[in-house]
């Protein structure tokens, strides 16, 4: 296991010889020390990306294509080993891990084949005497900050196109989960990546990232994380024109109209809700129910959702790993104070789940009937296992509750109609939507919100064009 700074090819330790304790998430064991790296190794890390950018761009699309080929490749040869990392750094149970190395390899496979198509196009113009073309050029050097919940899948998206049009890069992984990111630092000298086209460091973010930002070489930012971290980082940025991506909260509603298969919908919705325990930024968190299957569903998902195993993500049929820390806990209790004290009843769950030799972090699968959108749960983001369910009446009225949030990620509609999913799912203030299906994320799709749920897209060819500077090439033509 990694646990030193990857810059130019080389482990490194912080200037200052600091270190900060990673430690497992269900029992809060240390697991490594890691640099506490700052503004010093931050400048590090942009020169040696610096260094390696001409080298770098100026290889052919099929070369870096072949890199990002073998960089998926070894991503599923060892995807035991990220997968236990994951599991011990964030929690999530062994199965989700390892999906996860599956998915993040995909973004790879996706850049390369984005690579391979790149190339200048040619301009139609009325006039006879000019030839124009467009030229796509990296646009530099980028930065990458990933979350805790998906420390690889979210690294994969974000080194993926930024290396398949040429450009190279520097990582701050979240500072709860830096060893996957060290171990995938691992992997990319193994399969031979050039020294200093991708380098890792761990450490402060404020310092890091005000580095990065400040220093002119540094041509974008891309960031997953909370909409008050978005906010500073936009205003940072501004100072150096820096182009951003920025993937921020979510509050996802999740639509079933009185058609639908309702068995089909709760599994959907508990399969949905409860994966990494509720935190992830696309998990439905606003359930929004026909008034006509109402009952039907609140049963049956409280049903399944009771019979979910709450436990250390290593053990064999945790569906329930912990939540990431003390105030996650704190947070999910007061949506539940607050919900019951709006006339909301818990149907089950509720509770913390004390799982043996662990933390006080387990949290038990909670599903909440009678909402309503006054409560902090229908206002506010949970990330945890918590789901609330409200009924409405029209289809207008659903429409309404579910764009009375200022995020616009993810939604969620299950119909048998088909002209309501098409007529909701335009309507739907998100930049995804899932029609009769809870799982949406893909590799070759453009994932990203709107609103207080950022900007930017990543994935297929859409994430490639995040990375690329068009050069328009006027050239006059003789004769």
């Amino acid at each position: 296991m990694q646990d030193q700074n990857f810059i130019d090819g080389h482990w490194r330790s912080a200037h200052s010889g600091k270190t900060f304790a990673v430690c497992d998430a269900a029992t809060g064991e240390e697991l490594a020390r890691v640099p506490q790296s700052g503004a010093l190794e931050a400048v590090d890390a942009i020169n040696a990306a610096d260094n390696a950018f001409h080298g770098w761009s100026t290889l052919s699309p099929s070369k870096r294509a072949s890199f990002l080929t073998l960089i998926a490749q070894g991503m599923r040869e060892r995807k035991t080993e990220f997968a236990q990392i994951m599991t011990a750094e964030c929690g999530k149970p062994l199965d989700e891990a390892q999906g996860e190395v599956d998915y993040g390899a995909d973004y790879f496979l996706s850049a390369a084949d984005e690579a391979n198509r790149l190339q200048s196009e040619s301009i139609p113009s009325r006039r006879a005497d000019r030839a124009l073309n467009a030229i796509p050029e990296p646009i530099g050097i980028v930065g990458a900050i990933t979350p805790w919940n998906f420390p690889l899948a979210m690294l994969a998206r974000k080194t993926a196109p930024a290396l398949a049009v040429g450009c190279t890069q520097v990582v701050k992984p979240a500072e709860l989960t830096p060893l996957t990111a060290l171990a995938f630092a691992q992997l990319l000298h193994d399969v031979g990546l050039p020294a200093g086209v991708v380098n890792v460091i761990t450490g402060d973010p404020s310092s890091i990232g005000q580095a990065w930002l400040s220093d002119g070489r540094v041509r974008k930012l891309s960031f997953t994380g909370s909409t008050a971290v978005g906010r500073l980082l936009m205003k940072s940025a501004a100072e150096q024109v820096v182009r951003l991506s920025l993937e921020l909260g979510g509050h996802a509603p999740f639509i079933v109209f009185s058609d639908a298969d309702v068995s089909a919908a709760v599994v959907a919705a508990v399969n949905g809700k409860f994966r990494v325990a509720g935190q992830t930024c696309v998990c439905p968190n606003r359930f929004i129910v026909a008034e006509d299957v109402y009952e039907q569903f609140v049963s049956q998902f409280a049903a399944m959702a009771k019979e979910l195993r709450v436990g250390r993500g290593r053990d064999a049929g945790v569906r329930i790993g912990p939540l990431i820390d003390d105030r996650a806990i704190t947070r999910i209790r007061n949506q539940i104070k607050d919900a019951v004290s709006h006339g909301a009843k818990i149907v089950t769950g509720g509770e913390t789940v004390h799982v043996e030799g662990c933390l006080d972090r387990f949290f038990a699968p909670t599903v909440l009937a009678n909402a309503s959108t006054e409560m902090l749960c229908f206002r506010e983001e949970t990330f945890g296992p918590l789901a609330p369910i409200a009924k409405f009446e029209t289809e207008s009225q659903a429409i309404e509750m579910a764009n009375d949030t200022p995020f616009g990620l993810a939604g969620y509609i299950f119909s048998r109609d088909q002209n309501a999913l098409q007529r909701v799912s335009r309507q739907l203030n998100c930049g995804i939507v899932g029609v009769n299906t809870g799982v949406i994320s893909d590799a070759y799709a453009p994932f990203g919100g709107r609103g207080w749920s950022g900007f930017g897209r990543e994935g297929g060819r859409w994430g490639i064009e995040e990375y690329i500077s068009w050069k328009y090439v006027c050239a006059a033509v003789n004769g």
